[in-house]
């Protein structure tokens, strides 16, 4: 095992929604997509048989997910939001970045329902990484994979509510 496994944050709620996930895709989809498999292959010739290739690119989806998912929730901490006014995995940031504002969550995607518009900025990616810590009000800067820096303000830090 790597020892820069990444851990996550997760609320309750991104975990029992990423844990009952893992269990339809890990028992009833692996075992329907199982089936379509073995049905297409009664079928004989499989070099032109699209629903064996089909099933077969689903059943592929399927089991990387699980192992996203497994990994996921094998590295998560579950917990209430920290919040004492400083950007944390769980807070929702108003920042000015590069002249432009923007508001995110510090965190990981999953943690954010199916559907939401709000973007989420890992703690480690470049700008997560330049502000976890900082308050409102205070300024960092931060070099984007062109090497370029970029100036980013902090405005607003929330906890951030599912």
């Amino acid at each position: 095992m790597s020892n820069d496994t990444q851990v996550t944050w997760l609320t309750q709620e991104a975990h029992d929604r990423l844990t009952a996930e893992l269990a339809q895709l890990s028992g009833p989809a692996r075992q329907e997509i199982a089936n379509r498999i073995e049905a297409a292959r009664e079928e004989g010739d499989l070099k032109e048989n699209g629903g064996y290739h089909a099933a077969k690119d689903e059943q592929g989806k399927i089991e990387a997910r699980i192992r996203q998912l497994t990994e996921l929730l094998k590295h998560a901490t579950v917990s209430e939001a920290v919040f004492d006014g400083t950007v944390e995995p769980g807070t929702v940031v108003t920042a000015v970045i590069a002249g432009d504002e923007s508001t995110f969550l510090v965190g990981n995607r999953e943690i954010v329902a199916e559907g939401s518009a709000l973007t989420v900025y890992s703690p480690v990616s470049p700008v997560g990484a330049a502000i976890v810590g900082l308050r409102a009000g205070d300024k960092a800067t931060y070099t984007a994979p062109n090497g370029k820096e970029i100036a980013v303000e902090v405005t607003k830090v929330e906890r951030y509510e599912p």
